[in-house]
């Protein structure tokens, strides 16, 4: 494979791993390449960036680890599908780390999803067709047969909220509300945050966006918007205090 050097490689000093992972993101936008293109070889790219075989391999370890590269073992290293992965290990972490950060961190997350739904209700309503309205129907559905049974509806509520988004054809949008999700999956358990208590408000509301885009009412959706996240955001305040409350 040809190699397009990286600018000027400089003097003869050994590069810092850093500098090595700069060099290599430089590369990928210098030669203009697109998630699943594939990179040079070990061997090329220490030529192109001026680095040893060890800056190399730790360089691309770190960038495998926030998906900018993917190493596909036993065919080479290619650019990555740059996923929101690494902004779901850190949250998620920070998350962990101390009750106040929890908090903070799903508090955060209902103001991001909140954010996006209904600051794009224009565009939802627009974009939305019948057969998707429909689909979204028949997730509300299965959310009232799940609660009768006595099961959890949150595959259900995420898969309504993910269809909800998915025609924007907006992947940022679409990864940053799967991120959310994520870090919810995994914080909110551990705070106790996730109860049966509100449920069926929760399908209500949902039930309430599909009839306000059927009806084309973007304040009948933002209001519906607002109706599901407020037990959520009460969940977390009960939450919360019970923590607070056996700390004093």
């Amino acid at each position: 494979m040809a190699v397009t050097p990286y600018s000027q490689i400089g003097n003869a000093r050994p590069l810092l791993r850093q500098e090595v992972i700069e060099r290599i993101k430089g590369y990928i936008l210098e030669n203009r390449l697109r998630p699943g293109d594939p990179l040079p070889t070990e061997a090329e790219l220490c030529a192109a960036l001026g680095a040893s075989r060890s800056s190399v391999r730790e360089a691309v370890k770190t960038l495998a680890a926030l998906d900018i590269v993917e190493v596909r073992h036993g065919h080479g290293t290619y650019v990555g599908r740059l996923s929101l992965s690494a902004l779901v290990e850190g949250l998620t972490f920070r998350g962990l780390l101390s009750p106040e950060d929890d908090f903070r961190v799903l508090s955060d997350l209902v103001d991001v999803r909140e954010l996006f739904e209904r600051g794009m209700v224009d565009r939802i309503i627009a974009s939305l067709d019948p057969a998707r309205l429909d689909a979204l129907d028949a997730i509300v559905d299965e959310m009232h047969a799940r609660i009768s049974d006595g099961l959890d509806i949150v595959d259900a509520d995420r898969r309504f909220h993910a269809l909800l988004v998915e025609p924007l054809a907006n992947e940022l949008i679409r990864q940053l509300s799967s991120a959310c999700w994520d870090v919810y999956a995994i914080v909110a358990p551990h705070l106790n945050v996730i109860t049966t208590k509100d449920e069926q408000d929760t399908v209500s509301a949902h039930r309430a966006m599909v009839t306000a885009v059927r009806g084309g009412d973007p304040k009948a959706f933002e209001d519906a918007v607002r109706a599901h996240y407020a037990p959520v955001r009460r969940r977390i305040s009960e939450a919360q205090g019970r923590v607070r409350g056996t700390e004093d």
